[in-house]
């Protein structure tokens, strides 16, 4: 089974989204570009005043904020997790963030502490990456807590 729709105008050469355009037509029978053209309601930015707010945290405290949550999680039991689920970890859906890390762990390619170092360090890419889309995005109003939405308002 293939999705011809997808494969004459998707990005074929990204594999993640070729598996999960595969996986949809699998699942549905249909293609993944029917899925992509329907948005919900379709007139709320003409029947709300939409305002996109984004909480601007200065970078070495995102970074902290980051490291302490991973600390956080693999004390509250994300190891026990990714062994749980260590016989599926070829699932697409798997091949996240602190899962591929623990996973290289579980398969002895590095100890938990560098695991856990590289989760981190993936996680602030991914958070910077974040950052530089949403600032492409010209109607989001920054603000530095959360006290200034209730001033704006």
């Amino acid at each position: 089974m293939n999705d011809t729709e997808f494969f004459s105008e998707g990005e074929v050469k990204n594999p993640q989204r070729l598996m999960r355009a595969l996986e949809v037509k699998m699942a549905t029978g249909q293609s993944i570009k029917t899925f992509h053209g329907k948005q919900s309601g379709g007139g709320v930015a003409e029947t709300y005043n939409v305002v996109k707010y984004a909480i601007d945290i200065p970078r070495e405290q995102l970074y902290e904020n980051i490291n302490s949550r991973v600390d956080r999680m693999m004390k509250d039991g994300l190891m026990e997790e990714v062994r749980s689920l260590y016989p599926y970890r070829h699932l697409n859906a798997l091949q996240t963030v602190g899962y591929t890390e623990l996973f290289e762990h579980l398969d002895g390619k590095m100890s938990v502490d560098e695991a856990v170092n590289k989760i981190k360090q993936n996680t602030r890419n991914y958070a910077k990456r974040q950052m530089t889309w949403f600032r492409k995005d010209k109607g989001i109003v920054w603000i530095r807590s959360l006290q200034e939405i209730t001033v704006r308002i």
